[in-house]
């Protein structure tokens, strides 16, 4: 009786966190999603915080075209719009946040420097994604007409008589060769037990 009252609650549980993390799933990939453009205020990374790991993993680097962005991928690239000059530039997420009410994209010094926002500090916004950066004259994989190799092995019967060009030398004393490399080995096992 108590065997099946554990298995009823353990499944009841296990259904509970079954829909509750597809639903977390299903809406992060519809807001993702349906959120294409997006309006709001930017901040940027000051420069002393370079070399520090982000939330990816990756090294901070002033000078670097990244971002840090709360529920896109890592590795999404974005087009982030200074609404008051109108410059653009392409970033790379690499980190989570900003974590302050109101801003949307936290970014790197170079790319805060590129859209001309280091001196105003917080400036308004639009982040769209780009759906696949295009790179000027580099044709598309479609378009590319590569030749086809036929790679073959030769079929050769392996035999005892194939012999390294070291032992086919008549005038080389296998037997001393293969004494100096067995020295050359036990030498240099004992100096490496006696180094710490």
């Amino acid at each position: 009786m108590m065997r099946e009252k554990v298995e009823i609650f353990a499944l009841k549980f296990g259904l509970y966190w079954l829909v509750s993390f597809s639903f977390v799933i299903y809406h992060l990939s519809f807001s993702i999603s349906a959120s294409a453009q997006q309006s709001g205020k930017a901040s940027f990374y000051a420069k002393k915080l370079a070399g520090r790991l982000t939330a990816s993993g990756e090294r901070l680097s002033s000078d670097s075209m990244t971002c840090a962005h709360r529920s896109y991928p890592f590795g999404t690239m974005l087009k982030v719009t200074n609404v008051l000059n109108g410059r653009q530039v392409v970033v790379r997420v690499n980190d989570r946040g900003p974590f302050s009410r109101g801003r949307i994209i936290d970014l790197s010094w170079g790319a805060a420097k590129a859209i001309g926002m280091i001196a105003q500090g917080v400036v308004p916004v639009t982040v769209e994604l780009l759906k696949r950066a295009t790179i000027p004259f580099k044709p598309e994989e479609d378009d590319l007409d590569l030749p086809q190799f036929d790679f073959e092995v030769a079929d050769i019967e392996p035999t005892d008589d194939i012999l390294p060009v070291w032992q086919q030398d008549p005038q080389i004393d296998h037997h001393k060769v293969r004494q100096s490399m067995q020295r050359t080995a036990t030498q240099s096992a004992r100096k490496s037990k006696e180094q710490p």
